[in-house]
């Protein structure tokens, strides 16, 4: 033989999503496509392979690697170095090693739902997984709900509770199979079984899903096991059982998601366009919020006050047995009283859900993360992320900065998501909640402990808010031999997107959201910074407003109408009538500044016009009001209200030019669709010309949107075409939320930067 073609051999390790997505499996058939011989096992860094082989043959396998990699895997590294040949026939997947690596993590993959090879034997009579509710592959299934440790093996699994079965175990080890190495791989015969129980816990006889569909069917509310904690389900167009549902569940208003059988079912629901359709079919299957059919088979009660719907398809396949056999769409929400987590472990449900639900549709197998579902919609053809939960966590983001240390940040209060950083990887935890309960700050301290245990993550630097009164800043404060960075909370979320977009800065930065902690120690919200990811400078801000009573003005937005309306002398004697016993009261709070922070709110802002224009007074959940009067804007207005900008530094945006107008407009009669679109249109305006200035004042010509108040998509797409035309470069958010829920990821790298200083 020439030397051209003598066998060489080569270790490699392959880092990245590569473990829990059928990786092995794969090399080992793209191996034996090459002729090359040797082995390939998990370890906590990721894959390690030794292959032998002619040169050419190696070279085109080490390049199928990262090319042909199965679907829900993602490639970030391939490292190849000289072996010396050992001679050895063919390809075989050895045990994991689990010493710790010398560099590199694991990374444990999403939840993934049922793919179409799956969802066929489950319709299949003459399949041995007909009807069977937790099929699954390579390709679809339970990951990071399950995992308990690294590397990705059934025994780091909560499938560890069940033996394989003769037949499971066959599939397991055939290299043509696509279930090869497929961890949860089960049966009938083995796996994981549902039940069917009462309001008390206790074994109903019969199929387990034709009893949850009779107690649909007759109007009862069912608590639902899936991948990431329990759900609570009625029919979609059931009104009686939807009002129900929100009395037991104390939620007057949050609209709830409804599950659609298929995209044609779907599009019965919503208006689908081709991004929307994507974000919904795609294998994280989120919850997907478009534009609500007028006539779409759903109770008002479902989204009151709202012009969108979110819809989701199943993911599981429970889910798929439910909707073949309902043939209508069914709420789906999480299995929680308002405010709290999500139920997952199965005695606390029973205990916590007890009151709500008429019955159980359950199962044995056990949720080791909860997570609940994710919440995106389609922006001009991308994902904007509203919740980052399931489906999409823990995948990291990766940035093209080092962190010097291993980070911790600890995020925000509301809408709480934790990050652990290092190397150049951040993972963004699931969707928490609100920090606000024991349970849900217990799940946040068990979820950082879980995080750091899964990605080999020791806390070096703790990032927080600056806030002293979140529980993210106390647990903070609280540790141990550790670094702490406070970052401010409006350049955590310019930071963020920043991070998204790899960019380091400097930018002009607009953070709208609806408080954050200053560094003056006001309440911010409606902020422009000139920004970089080390440091910031609050160029300019909204006109700063009292916040009569503190919180109060938060729970009933007429409270900031009452605190604008005296500062800009307009009246609506409508509105100061319906509240004629405490209005008074409220404005000499205003006045004097006793219980009234001063706040430079966006979102404050927009609840004052949606109660100046009459759309919301007082709200059942955070962000309603202005969600509200979003979903109210008359499309067909091409008004909008003039809003004067204060030369200085910083720059003020006069807010209160929106309010006054606004409070005319609504003394005359004018309709509130109009009010909202000319107050949209004019705060829009306002930012674009604020922008121009900063830009002529900085030489900057990219901004970045972030912060909640850029979920509201009349705004978003107003401010972004406006910033274009004046030609800018505009950064917005995609793979995590704008609001607080990506908070955490804008506090890790700000540490990161502080640390490499």
């Amino acid at each position: 033989m020439s030397e051209a073609r003598a066998a060489r051999r080569i270790r490699v390790r392959v880092e990245g999503l590569v473990q829990g997505v059928g990786f092995r499996p794969f090399v080992c058939g793209l191996a034996g496509a090459y002729g090359v011989s040797g082995f390939v096992g998990n370890d906590p860094g990721g894959v390690f392979i030794e292959a032998e082989g002619e040169p050419g043959a190696l070279e085109a396998f080490t390049a199928g690697l990262a090319a042909k990699a199965p679907p829900l895997a993602r490639v970030e590294r391939v490292r190849v170095e000289p072996a010396e040949p050992v001679g050895e026939p063919g390809f075989r997947i050895v045990p994991s090693r689990h010493a710790e690596p010398a560099a590199g993590v694991a990374l444990v993959p999403p939840d993934a739902g049922t793919c179409a090879a799956c969802l066929r034997e489950l319709r299949d009579p003459a399949d041995r997984r007909h009807r069977y509710a937790f099929a699954n592959c390579t390709d679809c299934g339970p990951r990071f709900t399950i995992v308990t440790g690294v590397p990705y093996d059934r025994c780091a699994t909560t499938m560890a509770d069940f033996a394989m079965c003769a037949a499971c175990a066959r599939e397991y080890a055939d290299p043509a199979d696509r279930r090869f190495h497929a961890q949860p791989v089960c049966c009938p015969a083995c796996g994981p079984a549902l039940r069917a129980l009462d309001g008390d816990g206790r074994p109903v006889d019969g199929d387990p899903v034709e009893v949850a569909a009779r107690w649909l069917e007759s109007g009862r509310v069912v608590a639902v096991k899936g991948l990431g904690g329990h759900h609570l389900a009625v029919l979609a167009a059931d009104a009686a059982a939807v009002a129900v549902l929100r009395a037991r569940k104390r939620r007057e208003r949050r609209p709830f998601a409804v599950m659609a059988a298929d995209v044609a079912a779907a599009g019965r629901l919503v208006h689908l366009d081709e991004a929307a359709e994507r974000l919904l079919t795609g294998t994280s299957r989120p919850i997907v919020l478009a534009p609500r059919r007028r006539d779409a088979p759903v109770a008002d009660a479902v989204a009151p006050g709202a012009r969108d719907l979110g819809v989701m398809l199943p993911y599981t396949p429970l889910h798929h047995l439910l909707c073949d056999r309902l043939a209508a769409p069914y709420v789906l929400t999480s299995g929680n009283l308002t405010d709290e987590p999500i139920a997952y472990r199965d005695e606390e449900a029973l205990r916590r859900l007890s009151g709500i639900a008429d019955g159980f549709l359950v199962h044995d197998r056990r949720i080791e993360a909860p997570a609940d579902d994710s919440l995106v919609r389609a922006f001009r053809g991308r994902p904007l992320m509203l919740r980052r939960s399931r489906g999409y966590a823990p995948a990291p983001i990766a940035v093209p900065w080092r962190f010097p240390r291993h980070v911790l940040a600890c995020g925000a209060q509301l809408k709480n998501t934790f990050c652990v950083a290092k190397g150049d990887q951040a993972f963004l935890s699931q969707h928490i909640g609100d920090l606000e309960s024991y349970e849900t700050l217990r799940a946040f301290t068990e979820g950082v402990e879980r995080f750091c245990r899964l990605f080999g993550v020791r806390p070096a630097v703790v990032a927080h808010d600056l806030h002293p009164e979140y529980l993210s800043t106390a647990y903070a404060r609280d540790l141990e031999g550790v670094d702490l960075v406070g970052v401010q909370h409006h350049h955590a979320h310019i930071a963020s997107c920043l991070a998204e977009h790899g960019h380091a800065g400097p930018v002009i930065g607009v953070a709208f959201d609806g408080l954050g902690m200053g560094t003056d120690g006001t309440l911010w919200g409606g902020e422009l910074l000139v920004a970089d990811l080390a440091s910031f400078r609050r160029a300019g801000h909204l006109e700063p407003v009292p916040m009569p009573g503190g919180a109060a003005a938060v729970r009933q937005p007429w409270r900031m109408a009452a605190a604008w309306l005296d500062r800009v002398q307009v009246e609506v004697p409508v509105l100061a009538e319906r509240h004629r016993e405490l209005w008074p009261a409220v404005v000499r709070m205003a006045r004097t500044g006793l219980n009234a922070p001063l706040t430079s709110s966006a979102g404050r802002l927009f609840d004052a016009v949606a109660a100046i224009a009459g759309v919301c007074d007082v709200i059942g959940y955070e962000g309603q009001a202005a969600a509200e009067l979003e979903a109210g804007v008359d499309a067909g207005e091409r008004g909008a209200y003039p809003v004067r900008l204060r030369a200085g530094d910083p720059l003020v945006i006069a807010a209160g030019d929106l309010v006054a107008a606004a409070a005319e407009d609504a003394a005359a009669g004018v309709e509130a669709g109009r009010i909202a679109a000319r107050f949209h249109r004019g705060l829009a305006d306002a930012v674009v010309r604020a922008a121009e200035v900063l830009g002529e004042r900085t030489g900057l010509r990219t901004v970045a949107l972030s912060g909640g108040v850029f979920q509201n998509m009349v705004l978003l797409e107003a401010v972004v075409s406006g910033l274009e035309r004046a030609r800018f470069r505009v950064l917005t958010h995609s793979r995590v939320p704008p609001g607080d829920g990506g908070i955490a990821l804008g506090q890790a790298v700000v540490a990161a930067a502080a640390d490499r200083r």
